[in-house]
């Protein structure tokens, strides 16, 4: 039904479920920097707290408003910044 997911020593925690068959996690991050890895196209949603994101093809930071939706590439690597606590929801392709 549910499966939970915790990495960066608890830092960044998810609830996996499916949303119109396809897989979602909504999660909660701790203030800090973080580099993920993805195996499918993800769309990020920020739902509350304040993120900077870096993806591969871009050279600078770009802030995240709530409720501004971000998509990765499959196959990569992207960095997020959390300057407080925050929440978010991921749809993946």
């Amino acid at each position: 039904m549910f499966n939970v997911n915790e990495y960066f020593d608890g830092k960044v925690k998810s609830l996996a479920y499916t949303v119109d068959g396809e897989p979602a996690t909504l999660g909660v991050m701790a203030k800090g920097d973080y580099e993920f890895g993805t195996s499918s196209i993800e769309h990020m949603t920020l739902i509350s707290g304040k993120m900077a994101v870096k993806l591969p093809d871009e050279s600078d930071w770009r802030d995240i408003a709530i409720n501004e939706t971000f998509v990765v590439d499959a196959n990569v690597k992207f960095q997020v910044r959390l300057a407080e606590d925050s929440g978010y929801l991921c749809l993946y392709k």
